[in-house]
């Protein structure tokens, strides 16, 4: 019985020694509802870009993408095609690149314009310097972040995948984003406001 008791005892000091770094490691980030801040980013085409220049528009489809990860790569075509839709009904897209171009060389500033280039990114494409993807709490590429203007501030309303088939176009059966964005222009709530991102790490 005593040995019983000691046994616990051990469980609980290890349980309260590793309850600190659960909670250290847990991303922490904007929540449904928040307002996000503004940030300054560096576009492949030279110009700064800030939060405050999209005050004109109805909201933002903000994504955290980068060149090398396969999974940001098969979504560029949804991604413009989200932008060419949505853009002028007032939910631009704007994509990120939060990596340290150091560990992806693929992910440096000159790749990031060639690939926008070669793409035909209808999207600003911005470096991420200043840890924004930190601010969001983002943790994968793509993953996404639906923000609705309201009374002058971004306003956090969706979080997660861009749809429910990271590899395959084809076999898409919920668009996330697109319902996300559908609803907040019809003055509706966003059906599922929070899903899970699928893609490489950030790092």
């Amino acid at each position: 019985m005593r040995t019983r008791r000691v046994t616990w005892l051990i469980l609980g000091w290890l349980l309260l020694g590793l309850f600190p770094l659960v909670l250290a490691q847990t991303p922490k980030g904007y929540a449904l509802g928040d307002a996000v801040a503004d940030f300054r980013l560096k576009n492949v085409d030279g110009r700064t870009i800030t939060l405050a220049d999209y005050r004109a528009q109805k909201g933002i489809i903000v994504v955290f993408t980068s060149n090398h990860c396969p999974f940001s790569k098969a979504y560029e075509d949804r991604l413009i095609a989200l932008d060419r839709q949505y853009a002028p009904q007032g939910f631009p897209v704007l994509a990120i690149m939060p990596n340290d171009p150091a560990i992806y060389e693929d992910d440096s500033f000159e790749n990031m314009k060639i690939r926008a280039r070669e793409k035909g990114y209808t999207y600003p494409y911005g470096l991420d310097e200043t840890q924004v993807a930190k601010a969001f709490g983002a943790t994968r590429t793509p993953q996404v972040y639906v923000l609705k203007q309201t009374k002058g501030q971004f306003v956090l309303e969706y979080v997660g995948t861009i749809d429910d088939s990271p590899q395959d176009s084809g076999s898409v059966r919920r668009r996330y984003v697109e319902e996300a964005v559908s609803r907040l222009l019809a003055g509706q709530p966003v059906p599922s406001p929070i899903t899970k991102p699928i893609g490489c790490a950030i790092k």
